[in-house]
């Protein structure tokens, strides 16, 4: 039984690009949705006091902050996920190319 489209050996090269372009991204989106979160609270908690809202405290003590959690957590976890499919990936080439 012959294989139309062999499979091609996985390249080491592209685990680390695919790996920073996951944690940018999952940062990004992080980064953004906490500040909006925070934004609104900020907004919320001045207006119930009656005092006028300091906008610095969301960047500072909100967005920065969750932000460089998720992308500590993010690098971790698509650095384990991506050398474990790479690992899997050159296994079956091997497997295939002895078949």
């Amino acid at each position: 039984m012959s294989q139309a489209n062999p499979a091609r050996r996985p390249s080491i090269a592209l685990v680390p690009v695919r790996i920073l372009l996951v944690t940018f991204l999952l940062t990004l989106l992080s980064a953004a949705m906490s500040l909006l979160l925070g934004i609104v609270g900020i907004l919320i908690s001045a207006k119930l006091r009656g005092s006028v809202p300091n906008m610095t405290l969301a960047y500072r003590y909100i967005a920065l902050p969750i932000a460089m959690a998720v992308a500590s957590i993010t690098l971790v976890s698509a650095t384990v996920l991506e050398v474990r499919t790479y690992r899997q990936n050159k296994a079956l080439s091997e497997i295939e190319r002895a078949a």
